[in-house]
């Protein structure tokens, strides 16, 4: 059976690189999809697709609603939905992600370092498994789909 896995969140390190390649190595059959992870062009799709925009509130708002057309479509079809929180930067819309996972019933895994614990504890309560590596998430995917422990 194919899983279908979105990885959403932080975009800024190689988190995703890592879990297909640690998936990859498993032998594990999984379909991965993400939001766009190129900065530039998530900011400015929906100017470059409908028209400039002289106010950047209405900028950001043409891209925002174009990105979560994608986003909605990649969670609805995931089997499991990874969201990631980086260090660098407050992740708004992971937590949105995750908030939309969890309230259309998707597994949800969250993965973030030991720092950000208190803050994302409401995140984390929704989550079926919060993971500190990618590694981690890697040994979860090969559990669901194998059944078999690490080592």
């Amino acid at each position: 059976m194919t899983l279908k896995v979105y990885l959403s969140g932080e975009i800024h390190t190689d988190w995703r690189d890592e879990i297909r390649a640690g998936t990859e190595a498993a032998g594990l059959d999984i379909a991965f999809s993400a939001p766009v992870t190129d900065h530039a062009a998530s900011d400015d799709c929906g100017v470059a697709i409908l028209g400039a925009e002289p106010d950047k509130f209405w900028h950001d708002r043409k891209g925002a609603s174009l990105n979560a057309i994608r986003t909605r479509k990649g969670i609805a079809d995931a089997d499991i939905v990874v969201v990631r929180f980086g260090d660098q930067y407050k992740q708004w819309n992971a937590a949105f992600d995750a908030g939309m996972a969890a309230a259309l019933g998707k597994s949800l895994i969250v993965l973030h370092g030991p720092d950000h614990a208190h803050a994302l504890k409401e995140v984390d309560a929704a989550a079926l498994a919060v993971a500190e590596t990618p590694a981690q998430v890697v040994q979860l995917l090969d559990y669901v789909l194998t059944g078999t422990l690490p080592g």
